[in-house]
């Protein structure tokens, strides 16, 4: 009982003063303002609202080009995306997996790397692993960068 009154005064102390900070900032007040220590620059503060520490055409058009497949897990800051399993209803005898690293902030060709993982079902229904075409890799990775870049220029509209 007294940490939950502990924690509503916090909370209401650091509604109070995050309230009674004025309006001057482009950005308003951020909680690194009122604790100190928090960003002092437009960019600095830009930067550090988006949550995201990698390239955001290409973390938007990866999970827009892959929206077929499971998602498995996301780490926006690592820039990682991993993908499960998934069959293609026209091939139900092998499945893919993918791993999708962005690498930079920047939109860039190099900034992306794209891993297949393949498996196909032998005669006695256990699932082996195959080799992937390189090619499909590069397929994917341009899909998503074209994707990207069409995501930039909307924006830049």
């Amino acid at each position: 009982m007294l940490f939950a009154r502990g924690a509503a005064t916090i909370l209401i102390g650091s509604t109070l003063a995050l309230g009674a900070c004025t309006a001057e900032r482009p950005f308003g007040p951020t909680v690194g303002d009122v604790l100190g220590g928090g960003p002092t620059t437009r960019a600095a503060a830009e930067s550090a609202q988006l949550g995201i520490g990698v390239n955001a055409y290409l973390w938007r058009a990866t999970l827009d080009t892959l929206s077929f497949m499971p998602l498995a897990s996301a780490d926006p800051w690592g820039g990682v995306i991993n993908y499960d399993w998934y069959s293609d209803p026209r091939t139900p005898n092998e499945r893919f997996k993918a791993t999708v690293f962005i690498l930079d902030t920047r939109l860039r060709a190099d900034a992306l790397n794209v891993s297949l993982t393949k498996q196909v079902q032998d005669a006695s229904g256990q699932w082996v692993a195959a080799a992937v075409d390189a090619q499909t890799e590069t397929d994917l990775e341009n899909a998503i960068l074209t994707k990207a870049r069409q995501f930039n220029l909307a924006d830049a509209r």
